[in-house]
């Protein structure tokens, strides 16, 4: 509750599940704006401005509501901490929904308060505890699976293409260049019956314009790469 002789800002947030109950002559809206205003105007709140998600069921999650959305961003921007709503189940129907809600705004350092039950996000009480944890292991349970989806997917990949992550080979940055190598290694040295050196390999390289990113020739271990 607001303190006495102190004016706190706050938003108002509304919600009917139904298309069924929204229009000009449906009472689902007006019942919610006549219970804020009544609840802000006894415990010292100015509401400042309104936010309606229509047609949007309890059970779905806050953070995909586009009236709730706007509020958000209405929030980050003019630094009112207090949403008032008609009642928890306005907020959100199903017990997870409400919690992980509150949770996030909380986070967020906003708090939000039932115009029926101004402190049933206070009371942490032993079912609130519970599904907290549950919510909590589901999360973790979900991390765990994704890292090892991830993982499996790396092993096939590897098993595949003989590999998937790390620094790519000279084939796979420029096929050209690998090319161009290959043909001079199958060529002999004017004068020598013997293979070329990696070194001429390297010169030959640069003299047809194939140089390191930095303007120089290649090692010869960077031509052994290549040619292997």
């Amino acid at each position: 509750m607001a303190h006495k002789g102190k004016r706190v800002e706050a938003v108002a947030y509304m919600r009917t599940s139904s298309a069924a109950n929204v229009g000009a002559d449906k009472d689902s809206e007006r019942r919610q704006r006549v219970a804020i205003e009544g609840y802000a105007k006894a415990a010292g709140y100015v509401i400042v401005d309104w936010f309606y998600d229509a047609a949007v069921k309890g059970a779905d999650p806050v953070t995909a509501r586009p009236g709730f959305a706007a509020m958000l961003s209405r929030i980050a921007g003019n630094g009112v901490r207090v949403i008032l709503v008609e009642s928890p189940d306005r907020f959100a129907r199903d017990l997870t929904v409400q919690l992980a809600g509150h949770d996030h705004l909380k986070d967020l350092g906003v708090a939000l308060v039932p115009a029926s039950a101004p402190d049933f996000f206070l009371e942490d009480t032993p079912t609130a505890v519970l599904v907290r944890q549950v919510l909590g292991a589901i999360a973790q349970f979900d991390k765990a699976t994704t890292v090892a989806k991830l993982k499996a997917a790396r092993e096939r990949a590897r098993v595949k293409k003989g590999k998937c992550e790390g620094r790519k080979s000279y084939a796979e940055r420029d096929p050209v260049l690998v090319a161009v190598a290959k043909e001079l290694s199958a060529q002999r040295q004017p004068g020598s019956v013997r293979a070329p050196s990696l070194r001429w390999i390297a010169a030959q390289l640069a003299a047809r314009g194939h140089v390191t990113p930095s303007g120089r020739h290649y090692s010869a271990s960077a031509v052994q790469s290549m040619l292997g």
